[in-house]
């Protein structure tokens, strides 16, 4: 009994010694050699500017190339471009903030019931897809409702077919064809494309502020360096993307550079904000873990959505692709080269 005794002890001083070095682990982390938070700080600046710069010309790429014609929308480079992008919102999704998700939502420094007991992270990120799809459906119907009934009244209709044709025909034309545009009703098509861009645009400006919160508020040189290089390789093909929906949405000027500022900022704005709260802010607590990691599993469900219904399945579904093997070999070929390439930046990021 005095033996069972002396083991029974051990093992309770051994637990106890294991939890208080978790628990040190996930409120302190001053032992990494790596955190230095004095040259951490220029670090995040010069990322704040490169994140900037890269989102801009990646989000603005699409739009001011429309006049260059082997890169407007009804081309077949733009589609290909358009699904390597694709590519990489679908990898970014999966690769990239789901895992994050699972790390943060079943890290030792949470509770073991419920945190371990359950999987929210994939639980989370179905109902976000779920409630993406009830706001990309309802959203398209409200639209579609709102059309119909200004095309009820008497206003024209707008293709986007004819869109690109006025466009081509003229300046004359093209001016007076905008002013019925802001006056009549728009085809289903374009519909669409506006819907799709918006939503996009809400799950990108989600994450995008998760991510520059963690760069702001970590003082790890040796993860900030690479996180930073990554991040601007995703940020502008990722504005890529975005930047192609919002030209194909056929928004007017005003709201397009509405559109390609929130997205530009979205990143060096968390940076900012993680920076501000790095005093309060801790990575490894579980209030942070929890709110971050279930950010993340939102986030990454409506991307992945995103990707594969609106995006990615819209695109080859459509009679453009499927009116052409060779260029859907071209554009399948495109989002393995995107996704694959995203999926590289996950050894750095």
């Amino acid at each position: 009994m005095a033996f069972n005794s002396k083991l029974f002890s051990v093992f309770i001083i051994y637990i106890a010694f294991l939890c208080t070095k978790a628990l040190a682990q996930c409120e302190d982390e001053t032992n990494n050699p790596c955190n230095n938070k004095s040259k951490a700080l220029p670090l995040k600046i010069i990322g704040i500017a490169a994140i900037l710069i890269t989102s801009i010309i990646g989000v603005c790429l699409p739009l001011i190339t429309r006049s260059i014609p082997a890169l407007s929308p009804d081309r077949s480079l733009f589609v290909i471009v358009k699904a390597f992008a694709s590519g990489i919102i679908l990898a970014t999704g999966f690769m990239h903030v789901l895992p994050d998700s699972f790390d943060m939502l079943t890290s030792s420094c949470l509770a073991d019931n419920p945190w371990h007991k359950f999987p929210f992270t994939g639980f989370v990120a179905m109902l976000s897809a779920i409630f993406t799809l009830i706001v990309d459906s309802m959203a398209t119907s409200m639209y579609t409702s709102k059309n119909n009934a200004i095309a009820a009244e008497g206003g024209e209709v707008v293709t986007r077919d004819q869109e690109m044709a006025a466009a081509s025909g003229g300046a004359m034309h093209f001016h007076g064809h905008n002013h019925g545009h802001q006056k009549g009703a728009i085809g289903q098509q374009l519909l669409r494309y506006r819907v799709v861009a918006m939503v996009l645009e809400l799950g990108i400006v989600v994450h995008s502020i998760v991510i520059g919160l963690g760069v702001g508020a970590s003082n790890d040189v040796c993860t900030i360096k690479p996180l930073v290089a990554a991040l601007c390789f995703h940020q502008m093909f990722e504005g890529m993307g975005l930047g192609g929906c919002i030209l194909q949405a056929e928004y007017k000027t005003v709201k397009k550079a509405a559109m390609a500022f929130f997205f530009s900022i979205t990143t060096p704005f968390g940076i900012t904000l993680g920076i501000a709260l790095s005093k309060t802010y801790k990575e490894n607590s579980p209030s942070s873990l929890i709110t971050v990691g279930l950010l993340n599993a939102s986030s990454a469900g409506l991307l992945i959505y995103m990707a594969l219904v609106d995006l990615l399945a819209a695109d080859f579904m459509g009679p453009k692709l499927q009116g052409s093997i060779k260029l859907q070999i071209k554009s399948y070929a495109a989002v393995l080269l995107g996704a694959g390439g995203m999926s590289l930046m996950t050894k750095w990021a």
